[in-house]
């Protein structure tokens, strides 16, 4: 084989670069634990994706641990953390990934003229000096260097050029263009993936990672394959900062779908893993899922119109243009009753990719049997969403709720007493409300005393039916801290309270963990 044939077999594959993790994470109201972390990476990896961005080391100690968890535990995927030019950061970055199968340190550094005067304080001139050091520095801890010009379609082309050349001399193997704002509009985007590709020379993947803020972040990253990029930066739902980011089950299915658009381009994604990705993101998140979200949406393949349903009976393909199953919303029926056991219940778990162990898995069966008591049978959705709401709650020593009572009705006022536990001491509270649930919310508020607003509620139901489960996430903000949480029950108040208390505890954890390191903020923006 020659060398020309060598790169045009590597043209041909596509690298998925799941910044889920981290850029995902940085949505208001997302704030994963190391043990949520870790669970979404392992099932990014079961998904096949080749790189997971796995968070921003620098940000705080907490991230530092749960970035260095994703490197010592995850196999096959590359796993990608995020630093600044400064050279702490590359070296704290890659004390986190040094234990990893296989490790890539993603420098990165703002380019435009806007953010070099108002963020960084800083020249052209003192900005290329920042990318040789840094690139450079990463160089000697990794062969994989990945190198981004943050908000690179509102940067000079002439100034990014020659970011990006100095990137390269110092030892970047992939360029990243990011359109940190959303503001590229596709043809422009192609064009200038093009220009960079002609103009910079070297030896290096050319990659894209765009925001939804025109609603064109998909849109955007394929036109980037098509003008030649072979890396795009996706997030599992789309989610992200401000708008979010491009959806990694709509680029991956339109490269599917239409191989006469991208010919020769394939990905080494399992496609049949994409509806419980996303359902497992959603879950651990409390991002819920609009149900006519493209690919993994509740009614990606459901019809209502008679026209339709007709012509879908006589032949899938009049209406739809992939199949349910590919993308995994065909799953196994598994049923579950009051009656199972422990093996079953954590067998069922494995064969939806949800591996839990130990004291999870006991505090997940727990809670299963509870619900199990109520609910005469648990399918797919509620196990997920069981195994969500207990990994959101049991990760740390937090509050525990001991007993609910509410009274409502159409005369009195609406009242709730609530007793919650925490390292052995318990804590009564009563309170009315507007509601049942209002009520159960304010007892909870002054039960923990942790003081807190309620921005978001969201109530829905997992399943079908009179006793299907009420899945309920809240969002709090707690002095500028915004949290959510997750509770599910067959009581939709019960599942409010569990909702409210799992947030609470993410604050008690994440004022407990704020290690950050001097003059770095939680949520650094990146590229």
């Amino acid at each position: 084989m020659t060398a020309t044939d060598e790169r045009q077999e590597t043209d041909e594959k596509v690298v998925i670069f799941d910044t889920t993790l981290r850029d995902g994470e940085q949505a208001p109201g997302i704030s994963l634990d190391a043990g949520e972390k870790l669970e979404i990476a392992e099932q990014l990896a079961r998904l096949g994706v080749d790189c997971l961005e796995a968070g921003f080391p620098v940000a705080s100690a907490g991230e530092f641990e749960a970035v260095q968890a994703i490197a010592r535990r995850l196999e096959g995927p590359v796993v990608c953390g995020l630093s600044r030019t400064q050279l702490r950061d590359v070296d704290r970055c890659y004390e986190a990934l040094k234990e990893a199968e296989r490790a890539r340190i993603h420098v990165f550094i703002s380019t435009s003229p806007t953010h070099m005067e108002h963020m960084l304080k800083m020249t052209p001139d003192q900005v290329l000096s920042e990318v040789r050091q840094g690139v450079s520095r990463a160089a000697e801890h990794v062969d994989d260097v990945e190198f981004s010009p943050q908000d690179a379609t509102r940067t000079p082309l002439e100034f990014m050029l020659e970011v990006l050349a100095a990137a390269v001399d110092s030892g970047a193997t992939t360029l990243n263009i990011p359109d940190t704002v959303g503001y590229g509009i596709p043809w422009e985007f192609g064009d200038l993936i093009s220009y960079v590709r002609a103009e910079v020379p070297g030896d290096y993947v050319i990659s894209t990672h765009c925001h939804d803020d025109l609603g064109l972040a998909v849109a955007n990253s394929l036109a980037g394959l098509r003008a030649g990029a072979r890396q795009v930066e996706v997030c599992v739902n789309g989610i992200g900062e401000r708008a979010g980011n491009a959806a990694l089950e709509e680029v991956v299915m339109a490269l599917a779908v239409r191989p006469d658009q991208f010919p020769g381009l394939r990905t080494r994604v399992r496609t049949e893993e994409l509806a419980k990705t996303s359902r497992l993101v959603s879950r651990l998140t409390g991002y819920q899922l609009q149900w006519n979200k493209a690919v993994v949406g509740r009614n990606a393949f459901a019809h209502e119109s008679g026209i339709h349903q007709h012509g879908v009976l006589a032949e899938r393909s009049t209406y739809e243009i992939m199949e349910a199953a590919a993308v995994g919303q065909v799953g196994s029926q598994i049923v579950l009753g009051k009656h199972s056991g422990r093996h079953a219940f954590a067998e069922s778990l494995e064969k939806l990719g949800l591996v839990v162990r130990g004291a999870a898995l006991d505090a997940a069966f727990a809670r299963f049997k509870e619900l199990a008591d109520r609910k005469v049978q648990l399918t797919d959705a509620d196990l997920e969403a069981i195994v969500a709401e207990e990994l959101g709650s049991s990760l740390e020593a937090g509050f525990v709720l001991e007993s609910l009572e509410v009274r409502g009705g159409t005369t009195g006022v609406p009242r709730a007493a609530v007793v919650v536990s925490r390292d052995g001491r318990r804590f009564e509270a009563t309170s009315d409300g507007d509601g049942m649930i209002d009520a159960a919310c304010r007892a909870m508020k002054q039960a923990t005393g942790i003081n807190a607003e309620l921005t978001g509620f969201n109530v829905s139901s997992v399943t079908g039916g009179i006793d299907a489960l009420g899945d309920v996430v809240v969002q709090l903000d707690s002095a500028g801290l915004k949290v959510s949480g997750r509770g599910v029950s067959t009581d939709v108040v019960e599942a409010s309270a569990r909702a409210y208390l799992a947030a609470v505890n993410r604050v008690v954890r994440s004022r407990a963990r704020r290690g950050e390191v001097a003059g770095v903020r939680r949520r650094e923006p990146g590229p």
